[in-house]
């Protein structure tokens, strides 16, 4: 082979490389494009804490994994929880884009801190849900309770618990998160009934959303207002009235207490005549609608046919919505809502510690 045949030979054996070598970079840019499409068939699920609620590990994670199988037989859901923290929640948050996930439902744990991450989220064309809380941010739709409704149910409930003695009532009140919108849309409607129809707010406090929180600012309401200065206690959520009610026992007061979430704990104390009402929150229509809005964007549909309303955020306004009613439960209707629904089951309520009161409660 002569020196010119040679060079004619590597000449073409360089050609076909770099062909093979462009054909290869190609199929691996292909690659790399449906990557950055996303996952098309995950769904983000970041709830807020498990510690003074024990709602969203028993019923709003089961529901709403349960609801996107039905719609979705292929989808499945991402889950992570905070834990009580921001910083983990925006972590998990990043993981979930970063893995590609186009839809997120975000239960924010500190809502107002959102604003950056959703828009960051929506910069990379991912919708996110916020659930429960109403995160700031470009959120695609929001899913959620009429929470300053749900306020005045608490409110008219301890009124209706203190009776003829309401208009003479002094009424300590321990808040929610200042972090939390929802806190202080409870906050708001319960003052609005409150303010009106009692004395006096005597004494006023946020509890954190933490139990120990809340027990630590009833006990110094007690030492400020000694035992017989308030007639009742409205308690955000029921976590906190646990701890407030084991306050109160201790110094030996009996006064109308209240909550929200309708944990089965606090429909036991319902029951035992220990806590005075909790408001019931259906857990199972809120997973259903939110599971149903983010299958419905994974699969580049209108929101609207779900979300009928419209909030406002701090950052956002005419945000897409779900707003769903809400209930006050009693001693007096427990059959008639939690265990009518199947939220909970007679025996889950009447273990043996609470026989006794379940059947003078009828529920036996």
């Amino acid at each position: 082979m002569n020196a010119m045949t040679r060079r004619a030979v590597i000449g073409t054996a360089a050609v076909s490389m770099a062909l093979t070598m462009a054909a290869c970079g190609k199929a691996g840019g292909d690659k790399k494009d449906s990557a950055s499409s996303g996952d098309t068939k995950s769904i983000g699920l970041l709830l807020p804490e498990n510690a003074s609620s024990t709602r969203y590990e028993s019923f709003d994670k089961p529901f709403i994994e349960a609801k996107v199988k039905a719609l979705c037989s292929d989808c499945n859901v991402k889950y992570s929880n905070a834990e009580g923290s921001a910083a983990k929640q925006k972590q998990q948050f990043d993981t979930l884009i970063a893995q590609g996930v186009k839809v997120i439902i975000l239960d924010a744990f500190d809502a107002k801190s959102t604003q950056q991450w959703v828009k960051e989220a929506a910069d990379k064309n991912v919708k996110v849900i916020a659930y429960d809380r109403l995160a700031t941010g470009p959120v695609s739709a929001y899913v959620s309770f009429d929470n300053e409704k749900v306020g005045e149910l608490q409110g008219q409930a301890l009124v209706d618990a203190l009776g003829d003695k309401a208009a003479d009532a002094n009424v300590v009140m321990i808040n929610g998160d200042d972090a939390d919108p929802n806190a202080g849309q409870f906050k708001a409607g319960a003052h609005k009934v409150l303010d009106s129809k009692v004395k006096k707010i005597v004494y006023e406090q946020s509890g954190e959303w933490k139990p120990t929180v809340a027990g630590q600012k009833i006990g110094a309401a007690i030492t400020q207002l000694t035992k017989d200065g308030f007639q009742a206690v409205y308690s955000a959520n029921d976590g906190m009235a646990a701890a407030i009610i084991t306050q109160l026992k201790a110094s030996g007061i009996t006064v109308p207490v209240g909550g929200q979430d309708a944990g089965l704990d606090a429909i036991q104390r319902i029951v035992a005549g220990d806590q005075t009402y909790t408001i019931y929150k259906a857990y199972k229509p809120l997973a259903d609608n939110a599971a149903e809005l983010a299958v419905d964007l994974l699969q580049g549909k209108d929101v609207k046919s779900v979300a009928t309303s419209t909030a406002d955020s701090d950052t956002d306004k005419g945000i897409p919505a779900k707003l769903l009613d809400a209930k006050v439960v009693t001693k007096a209707n427990i059959k008639d809502t939690v265990i009518a629904d199947g939220l909970y089951k007679v025996g889950d309520i009447c273990t043996a510690d609470y026989a006794d009161a379940c059947k003078a409660a009828g529920l036996q």
